[in-house]
């Protein structure tokens, strides 16, 4: 029980009493239950793959969104992980293609442009490509990546923008930090 629980805590968001709660759990299920969890995490590992052309998780390569001819093939959209893709599909507004570097810059741990898809995505630039959107998290990494990636692209005369930031739907006023505050009020729109 105790190597289980030291398994699930390792896990990211998982601490220890979370993890007991899992293993505490695991023990009430079925054997079946148990074996269906375990086949789908052995499966995983060995059916999902990162896509050569744009570093995003499939289980073919190149992934689907890489092969759909109706995808606009012109726009890149930028992003730190493949789950950034994930949330940008649920909105159903993208219809572009994408490019996951693995991550942002961040020197004080040591992530330099080398340790990005960096250089793969300078691969992947050509003629067709009219925009690349750099949708990189509103954090400091993040905002180093954008303005790295901006200082890369812009010399190629192709359109660079970012995604907007500011307040959530749902959100207050009040709430909101200065920096929220401020990007939303330089990203306003006109309606």
């Amino acid at each position: 029980m105790e190597r289980a629980i030291s398994e699930f805590s390792k896990l990211p968001g998982i601490g220890r009493k979370s993890a007991q709660r899992v293993v505490f759990y695991l023990l009430k299920s079925s054997k079946f239950e148990v074996q269906q969890l375990a086949e789908a995490l052995i499966s995983l590992k060995e059916n999902v793959k990162f896509c050569t052309t744009c570093y995003n998780i499939t289980e073919v390569d190149p992934c689907h969104i890489c092969t759909n001819e109706k995808r606009d093939r012109s726009t890149i959209c930028i992003v730190e992980e493949a789950n950034d893709v994930l949330a940008l599909e649920r909105t159903s507004q993208y219809k572009g293609l994408y490019h996951v570097l693995g991550g942002a810059l961040s020197p004080l741990e040591g992530i330099g442009p080398d340790d990005l898809r960096i250089k793969e995505l300078m691969r992947r630039l050509s003629d067709s490509v009219s925009e690349m959107i750099i949708a990189t998290n509103p954090n400091a990494e993040g905002e180093a990546t954008a303005v790295y990636l901006e200082k890369l692209i812009k010399p190629m005369s192709i359109k660079i923008s970012r995604i907007a930031r500011g307040i959530p739907v749902g959100g207050d006023l009040e709430y909101a930090d200065e920096i929220t505050l401020a990007r939303a009020i330089e990203g306003r729109v006109a309606l």
